[in-house]
């Protein structure tokens, strides 16, 4: 087959159907909202039980291995995003580049993690409230917060946008406010004497449980960074997808990264790793609480839980936002039904919306079972599922460049290109591999056999064989060759 040269097509002024999702974000919307959709509860809450199970040295490690595959499922996708901006990204990459089922199941199961983490958001906002109500009933905030969420999401998707950014603004700047406070408590700067390193030589420290303890920390990990794929969907809203996508890849990560290293440091720096403050059970006070504590400004702890309530509901609005589209793609695409792919005057798919916000109201349990406990679990059960889509994303990157170079394209002509292919995708893939077998394995080593842990951390992983499979043998779907029409690129090439 002969070379194409791919020309990406212009822009045109054409007002844009009233029945599609509209074209509104800007390259900051987009920055910040896969900014906003990763820092939340998974770094002010999630990040003191890992310190707590690992000690700082294996918290650290964990955050950083995982921030690097992270790193190569961002460039994966930025490539496959810039080409093919579309809101239901990862289900249509995985039926145009691997094979329908698994786009089927890929789509469904983005849509569970991120309806799951919507509910794990809400049950993280009660235990917030109880710093300052502690007598107060669960189901109050749960549903108080619910409600706020879904008006947030009748806007238009601009709004949304606008509204993320500063959301996410006023996360970062507290983080950084973090960083430099914690910075001054370990000089003896602010809060008394030196700090140094003392606290990495306590117990057991800096790695705390050895190799294995470490390596349990990854599913909290990827859980952490869940969200950063947020501008794959956004990509399909975006107003020049060419130039925003890849400017918020390259940036995106080291910003995440660097945060959340820093962060997890300054935690385990400050705070011994033996405090049973940092357990999972007690996380209605988060490490970034303590730590403001620990320098004597009782009135920035308060402030500091409120910046936590914000950061909370920002990512439950992330996750409502990008569920939704994820169905009016699916339905767009038939693998949904299709009255999820109606959208209101302001380009919402406000049937998506209200389906979603409805399971959202799992948060409510936690009046009944404790806010730990179905925190605790919601977090586990949702970040086993998280690293299904991101091998999903890997596996299509692999099989997108190998179809493109088959069909005889050229890859100086897409628009970004990931660097260290095949070394980066298949990297991801077997990490991602190795975290699903491996995450829970403590609860099999238990005398008897802990069931109950087994089925949260691990239930993810039948249900998508279920989807998967089942959707194979009942439409008799088939890999796509790579080096057949079915893969056509001058369909599906970057529109902007």
């Amino acid at each position: 087959m002969q070379n194409h040269q791919l020309e990406l097509a212009p822009k045109t002024d054409h007002p844009e159907p009233s029945n599609t999702l509209q074209r509104k974000l800007k390259a900051r919307h987009l920055t910040m909202i896969s900014l906003g959709g990763a820092i939340g509860t998974g770094l002010f809450l999630g990040s003191g039980p890992a310190i707590h199970n690992a000690g700082p040295g294996g918290a650290l490690v964990a955050y950083s291995v995982i921030g690097i595959m992270v790193y190569f499922i961002m460039t994966s996708l930025g490539e496959l995003a810039t080409f093919m901006p579309v809101s239901g990204a990862f289900s249509t990459y995985a039926t145009r580049f691997i094979d329908p089922a698994l786009g089927f199941a890929m789509g469904w199961n983005y849509w569970f993690t991120w309806a799951m983490t919507l509910a794990a958001e809400l049950s993280a906002s009660t235990m917030v409230m109880k710093f300052w109500f502690p007598h107060s009933p669960s189901f109050l905030w749960s549903s108080l917060f619910l409600v706020v969420l879904f008006l947030l999401n009748y806007l238009s998707v601009k709004g949304y946008g606008e509204g993320e950014y500063w959301f996410s603004f006023i996360k970062v700047a507290t983080i950084i406010i973090f960083l430099i406070v914690g910075v001054l408590m370990i000089f003896g700067i602010m809060g008394g004497a030196p700090i140094g390193f003392k606290n990495f030589t306590v117990g057991n420290a800096p790695f705390a449980g050895g190799f294995m303890a470490t390596l349990g920390i990854f599913i909290a990990a990827g859980f952490s960074f869940q969200g950063t794929e947020i501008v794959g969907v956004a990509a399909g809203e975006s107003e020049d997808p060419a130039k925003n996508v890849p400017r918020s890849v390259r940036s995106i990560f080291w910003r995440i990264l660097l945060f959340y290293c820093l962060a997890i440091l300054v935690i385990g720096l400050i705070i011994p790793y033996t405090t049973s403050s940092l357990q999972g059970d007690t996380v209605m006070v988060s490490p970034f609480t303590m730590v403001f504590k620990k320098a004597g400004l009782a009135f920035a702890a308060s402030a500091m839980n409120a910046i936590i309530l914000t950061a909370v509901l920002s990512a439950g609005n992330s996750s409502l936002y990008v569920t939704s589209r994820m169905l009016y793609a699916m339905a767009q695409d038939g693998l949904a039904p299709r009255f999820f792919g109606k959208v209101n005057k302001r380009g919402v798919p406000i049937l998506a919306v209200i389906v979603t916000s409805v399971v959202g109201m799992l948060a409510f349990f936690a009046s009944f079972f404790g806010d730990g406990a179905v925190y605790t679990w919601l977090m586990n059960s949702v970040g086993v599922t998280g690293f299904i889509f991101w091998l999903g994303i890997a596996a299509s990157h692999y099989r997108f460049r190998k179809a493109y170079i088959a069909q005889g394209y050229k890859l100086s002509d897409l628009p970004y290109r990931a660097k260290w292919f095949p070394f980066g995708p298949i990297f991801a893939f077997i990490l991602c591999m190795i975290v699903l077998l491996a995450q829970n394995y403590r609860a099999f080593l238990s005398h008897p056999i802990d069931w109950g842990s087994v089925i949260a951390a691990y239930l993810g992983i039948p249900l998508f064989l279920v989807m998967w499979l089942g959707y194979k043998f009942i439409k008799k779907t088939k890999v796509v060759p790579l080096d057949k029409c079915e893969i056509d690129f001058e369909e599906h090439r970057n529109v902007q």
